[in-house]
């Protein structure tokens, strides 16, 4: 049980991957049976409630996708 907890709270990082497409993944799904799926922001959105039923947690961090603040100084 230990183990799974760490699982769930490791943060996502450029090496894990969309189980659908293999972009980078931002959300991992914890399955009933133990299992794990990892989806891209875009396909977590297409299966979101076909997975409802078999998924125990939902780590979610497609935060990270929104974009940074631009900001623009004079060059005079």
């Amino acid at each position: 049980m230990t183990e799974q907890l760490i699982l769930e709270q490791t943060p996502l990082n450029a090496v894990d991957r969309c189980d659908r497409c293999g972009a980078q993944a931002y959300v991992r799904a914890v399955l009933l049976n133990g299992g794990e799926l990892l989806f891209c922001g875009h396909h977590a959105k297409e299966y979101a409630e076909k997975l409802k039923p078999v998924v125990k947690t939902i780590q979610d961090e497609t935060s990270k996708l929104e974009p940074a603040a631009v900001t623009f100084s004079d060059a005079e």
